[in-house]
């Protein structure tokens, strides 16, 4: 009976050394622990460039290289067909600089969402409806500032705490907050566009 070898690919999997290991890209097992650190230190690739870039690769590849090291193994894959890796060269880190780019995206991100919200007051003219309903409910007219604004103020902030589930390091409960949701989204769909334009190029049929 032949020797068995279950293998998770990872979709993408990033990577700081020109060797890239199968461990590096995947998750193994097998009951043959002297078969499992072989196939752990089998190299995948060598990153022929220095500079940051991303490989596509097929399950077919790794079954083959699997093959060629021990032919008498049976793989079993239990993840991706494809996969991406992902080379960045390794750099010390720079605390400064990444304090510096949270600060200023955390701005733009605050004075949007202000402009986004002062804009939509104003064209749906939230102070006028205020005044009426104070003059309706108190039967006078109001002033400058009063409880309507006050509280709109305190509910829009909560609403948009609720609504991205999320403050400071605090989770309000463990489901991903929209933010998360999407920035996922965004990554599963910018690893199906490198595979999809890898597998097109291979093929002369690329828009590009």
């Amino acid at each position: 009976m032949g020797k068995s070898l279950y293998l998770k690919l990872n979709q993408i999997s990033e990577v700081h050394e020109k060797d890239v290991y199968l461990k590096d890209i995947a998750s193994l097992y097998s009951d043959d622990s002297s078969l499992l650190n072989r196939m752990k230190a089998l190299k995948v690739m060598k990153i022929p460039s220095d500079r940051n870039h991303r490989y596509v690769g097929s399950v077919l590849d790794i079954v083959e290289l699997i093959a060629q090291a021990d032919p008498g193994v049976q793989v079993e894959n239990m993840g991706e067909t494809d996969y991406i890796i992902d080379y960045q060269k390794p750099k010390p880190p720079a605390r400064l600089w990444a304090w510096i780019k949270t600060v200023f995206v955390c701005l733009i991100c605050f004075s949007g969402a202000a402009f986004a919200i002062m804009t939509f007051n104003n064209d749906a003219s939230v102070s006028d409806v205020f005044r009426e309903i104070y003059r309706l409910v108190l039967g006078a007219e109001a002033g400058e500032f009063t409880v309507l604004e006050l509280s709109y103020s305190i509910g829009l902030a909560l609403g948009v705490i609720l609504f991205f589930n999320h403050f400071s390091v605090w989770k309000i409960n463990t489901d991903p907050t929209p933010l998360e949701v999407e920035m996922r989204l965004y990554e599963d769909n910018i690893c199906k566009t490198l595979i999809q334009n890898d597998g097109r190029k291979e093929s002369d049929i690329d828009v590009t």
